[in-house]
């Protein structure tokens, strides 16, 4: 019997399946293409994505993104999983495109209410008051009708998390500033970039539903920058690891506009 499967699993058809097999059910695949998430994940960095993370997405063939089963449970899962929570950095598909993968940060979810004000993120908990209290007693706080909101959650723990200061209300989109109290709709996220005045994520076109998300990155597994250098220090590391070595005293460079 293994001989059997060491010859299937060696001739082209069971490479083909196993690689597939791979592809829909464990990891697949993604490149950064742009730096909405400067400076925790890079433009050049190459990651597998792992996408039993919330469960399995109904599979598709990459590239071509064809659906090989029907989403059987109207959710885009195949096994149905945990949603994302707060502080995951998700892969997604863009709800308004989703041949398109997007690469965010999960800051709120269905039940929260978030809101900006001068570039400021608040927060507050579909769980309630006495939660922000002892999750987030680290943080500034503010109360409003009865609400206690987290100013700028995530920003303590996540070190890639900025704004740029270059960006101000006379040349940047009103997004980026001010956003009345919004309520998460359920089984929803809403996402940001963390780089902040640079990111096209849910304060433009809205939260994310269950049915688009994809998995969280894994591990990265090269990245080279745009003169084509490779970045050695990013091979085979974590998010996680290489959040923990961000040097914020170091100068960030932007490109302009959102992306």
């Amino acid at each position: 019997m293994l001989n059997k499967i060491y010859k299937w699993s060696s001739s082209w058809t069971g490479t083909i399946v196993i690689v597939l097999g791979i592809i829909f059910f464990i990891a697949q695949a993604f490149v950064i293409p742009s730096g909405s998430m400067k400076n925790t994940l890079l433009i050049g960095d190459m990651l597998f994505v792992k996408k039993f993370s919330y469960g399995v997405p109904t599979p598709t063939i990459p590239w071509l993104e064809l659906k090989v089963l029907p989403d059987f449970n109207n959710n885009g899962h195949l096994i149905e999983g945990e949603r994302p929570k707060r502080g995951d950095i998700v892969v997604f598909r863009y709800p308004h495109n989703p041949d398109i993968h997007y690469v965010k940060r999960a800051v709120a979810v269905g039940g929260d209410i978030v809101a900006l004000k001068d570039k400021v993120l608040y927060l507050h908990p579909k769980e309630g008051n006495e939660y922000v209290k002892t999750e987030f007693k680290d943080y500034k706080t503010i109360e409003i009708s009865g609400k206690l909101f987290v100013a700028n959650p995530y920003s303590k723990e996540h070190k890639g998390i900025h704004n740029d200061p270059n960006v101000t209300r006379d040349i940047g989109p009103k997004e980026l500033f001010d956003m009345h109290p919004i309520v998460i709709p359920e089984d929803e996220t809403f996402m940001m970039g963390d780089n902040r005045d640079h990111s096209n994520d849910s304060r433009f076109w809205g939260s994310v539903p269950y049915k688009y998300i994809v998995g969280t990155p894994w591990f990265i597994y090269f990245s080279w920058d745009s003169d084509y250098k490779i970045r050695w220090d990013r091979v085979f590391k974590t998010v996680e690891s290489l959040e923990k070595n961000i040097d914020i005293t170091k100068e960030i460079k932007h490109e302009e506009g959102i992306y």
